[in-house]
């Protein structure tokens, strides 16, 4: 089976020579290869290891608290001895200050080592960011450092049995008792809802103080610690942790709060866009998990192809399976899918970090989102097919990647999702401004036709009474110009050929999309 490697060299080009990222004022190449080189080194040589052992074993309930799999309670404590919570919190709570970009590289490498320990750790800094935004500076005070030591972990409590998507059907509710507020109700679908690395986990929860009519406008966000100041366990209980077809070591828990103490961050009423600024964290966050189940996909049926012989050449000789146009082709899309995500999440993450053009940023990110997760599940399936029979045995394991990536599609908002707010929010209105930027960046970079078509496209969904009928092709339309404006920048990759050949596989592609959004 291949060990994991950490793709260092492809993460450093596509920031510098495809994102852009030395536009950045805090931008420094040199500590970046270095953070990124001593990261990749821990991922492999001790957090992937111990994920085969974290699918095999799984999370287990004992007497309502959650155990880990062997081995990663000391896993954690060194993750977070060397410092790595704190990457980007800032130094005045104790942590080093580093921006998105560094936590990019490391959360894609996390992933691609051991996706079910990288969701269990990766919500703190969307949470620290919501401190920052939102909290008072006794709470950031209180609170941040002790999840950039690590001492803490957390959590973003807001699925309920009947509110999934539907946020506006939250009903766990949040009464306010003198100068506190306690929570009753149920969540569930809670990653790291409860573990046993940490003794105490910072729970986000977005609770109704309004009437149960008052659909998002009603919804609050809360600070709900699992221990009381006194050390014993808040009335929160774990009733159940999830049986899954991947990320084993990852505990999804169903949650029962019971009059928990918790306190307001933020305004009243205001909990929706308080937790979104999590969500928007974590929506970047899951591209790049896309990104590492299409890399680990890649070089694991790459390595598996360039040994296996099957079959002869033109000269009568035995070939590997990589000689084979079939094999080759799909090695191809797969090495093109993976780039071509990376580019995506990272011109996403380079623009936030500038702060210069949100409206680019609103509408890349369910762009980044939708393509990264989509290719992951497309370029497991593929790696799978290049293994023929043993991809479907759990040897080489990459019938893992395919179940741990399945998940990406549907978290922090469903590909469907996406597809819809790109094609109703994001073209109508005020917010319409996010297509005139994409049209701008795009436009500058991509061939003139394939602007052209996207276009037509545009217009005809922005007159259209219903556009979410033709969502799906809206979102395929603008990933395909997308990659056609960032595709001429990985001409000095070793892969450009591979790119180019998955362009002009999907060429027409463009055409017929637009002629099918444009249609009556």
């Amino acid at each position: 089976m291949k060990p994991f490697a950490a793709p260092v060299d492809d993460i450093l080009f596509t920031l510098d020579q495809v994102a852009g990222a030395a536009s950045l004022e805090e931008w420094d190449a040199d500590l970046m290869r270095e953070i990124t080189q001593a990261f990749a080194a821990f991922a492999e040589g001790e957090i992937a290891p111990l994920d085969e052992v974290g699918d095999t074993q799984g999370c287990k309930l004992i007497d309502g608290r959650v155990q880990m799999p062997e081995g990663y309670k000391k896993l954690y404590a060194d993750y977070a001895e060397q410092g790595w919570p704190s990457l980007t919190v800032p130094e005045e709570y104790d942590g080093q200050g580093l921006g998105g970009v560094a936590l990019a590289t490391v959360s894609e490498i996390f992933s691609g080592a051991n996706h079910s320990l990288q969701m269990v750790t990766g919500l703190v800094p969307g949470a620290v960011r919501t401190l920052l935004d939102y909290g008072t500076d006794e709470q950031k005070s209180a609170y941040i450092p002790r999840m950039a030591s690590g001492e803490w972990l957390s959590t973003m409590c807001l699925t309920e049995p009947g509110a999934g998507s539907d946020l506006g059907r939250i009903r766990a509710r949040a009464v306010q008792d003198g100068d506190a507020w306690k929570i009753t109700g149920e969540k569930i679908f809670i990653s790291g809802g409860d573990q046993d690395m940490t003794d105490e986990i910072f729970h986000l929860v977005l609770a109704r103080t309004g009437d149960a009519d008052s659909g998002v406008k009603g919804l609050s966000l809360f600070i709900c610690l699992s221990n009381q100041p006194d050390g014993t366990r808040n009335p929160i209980t774990i009733t159940r942790i999830e049986e899954k077809m991947g990320l084993h070591a990852s505990p999804t828990c169903q949650m029962a709060f019971d009059d928990a103490p918790a306190e307001l961050i933020g305004k009243e009423g205001e909990g929706l866009k308080a937790m979104f600024t999590m969500m928007n964290h974590a929506r970047i966050d899951v591209a790049l998990q896309g990104v590492a189940h299409a890399t680990r996909a890649h070089d694991i049926a790459a390595a598996y192809c360039a040994e296996r012989i099957q079959g002869r050449g033109a000269d009568g000789q035995p070939v590997t399976l990589d000689y084979h146009a079939d094999i080759k082709n799909m090695l191809g899309e797969m090495r093109a899918l993976s780039l071509l995500g990376r580019a995506i999440a990272h011109v996403a993450i380079v623009e936030l970090e500038k702060e210069e053009d949100p409206m680019l940023v609103e509408f890349l990110t369910p762009i980044a989102k939708h393509f990264c997760t989509e290719s992951a599940s497309r370029a497991a399936d593929l790696g799978i097919q290049c293994l023929g029979g043993y991809g479907y045995l759990q040897e080489y394991r990459i019938e893992q990647v395919w179940r741990d990536a399945r998940i990406c599609r549907i978290y922090e908002g469903a590909s469907g999702i996406h597809a819809l707010t790109l094609s109703t929010r994001l073209l109508q209105g005020r917010t319409a401004e996010a297509a005139d930027r994409f049209a701008a960046f795009t436009g500058a970079n991509a061939p003139a036709g394939a602007v052209a078509e996207w276009t037509k496209a545009r217009e005809a969904m922005a007159a259209s009474a219903d556009p979410s009928a033709k969502a799906a092709d809206f979102m395929a339309i603008s990933e395909w110009l997308l990659l056609r404006a960032l595709a001429p920048r990985f001409d000095s990759h070793e892969a450009a050929p591979q790119i180019a050949t998955y362009l002009k596989r999907t060429e027409h592609m463009g055409a017929v999309l637009s002629a099918r959004i444009c249609e009556a």
